[in-house]
């Protein structure tokens, strides 16, 4: 019997154009969300300040950052069973992302731009669809 394993994990939506900006995994050779796994201890902010000064080089202050949903998806580059518990918060200022650490490119996407990439991250896809339906996003 598989058991279920969840990843408290916290994600960035930075909307440009009508587009989602995702970030280009080296390790998991795959577009996703900036963001990241949330330490014990660490509130889903901080955490997730932690992971875009990381990963993206831009420091964020809390008050930047506006709580948008929370998603539920298969753990992309996890062991089967593990599910990604992200809440996902909006940036509604202008930024310039650096990638660095593992980050290997950022794009911005359309939900249908996303769909021709040859490898996709479940929590994309269904953030990506979330926002188009709200009519944030192409």
């Amino acid at each position: 019997m598989n058991q279920t394993i969840s990843l408290h994990t916290v994600g960035l939506l930075h909307i440009h154009n009508r587009k989602l900006l995702l970030a280009f995994s080296n390790n998991k050779r795959c577009y996703y969300l900036p963001g990241g796994k949330v330490d014990e201890h660490e509130t889903a902010v901080a955490a997730l300040q932690r992971e875009i000064d990381e990963e993206l080089n831009v420091q964020l202050t809390a008050q930047s950052l506006q709580y948008y949903t929370h998603i539920s998806a298969p753990a992309f580059g996890e062991a089967d069973g593990t599910i990604m518990e992200q809440d996902c918060y909006l940036l509604d200022e202008v930024f310039h992302p650096q990638p660095s650490a593992e980050i290997g490119a950022v794009h911005y996407f359309t939900v249908e731009e996303y769909l021709q990439q040859p490898v996709t991250a479940p929590g994309a896809v269904m953030i990506l669809q979330q926002l188009q339906t709200n009519g944030l996003i192409d």
